[in-house]
């Protein structure tokens, strides 16, 4: 099921940027602002923002470790496997 974000037009951000900015704070996603009809702008909150973020760094990294193992650059599961194991014992000790 899609979930479409919530729109609101630019008039009403603009009569209203302190409701929106609440609307914002309960927000689950970001809200887009309409001009004429149009989307023009994304307004989103603090919190969905750093998860937005922090998703989209750990998309990157991710991306990257892709990329590297199709260049040969990879490491083994055994190699770190045993790489972990040796870090949990140290740890432990």
């Amino acid at each position: 099921m899609t979930v479409f974000p919530e729109t609101i037009p630019w008039s009403d951000l603009h009569q209203d940027a302190v409701g929106t900015l609440q609307r914002l704070e309960h927000s689950l996603g970001p809200l887009v602002i309409t001009q004429g009809g149009q989307a023009a702008a994304v307004l989103m909150g603090i919190d969905f923002y750093e998860c937005a973020e922090e998703e989209r760094r750990l998309l990157r990294r991710l991306a990257k470790g892709e990329q590297e193992i199709r260049d040969g650059q990879g490491h083994t599961l055994e190699d770190v496997l045993a790489e972990a194991s040796a870090l949990l014992s140290s740890a432990s000790a």
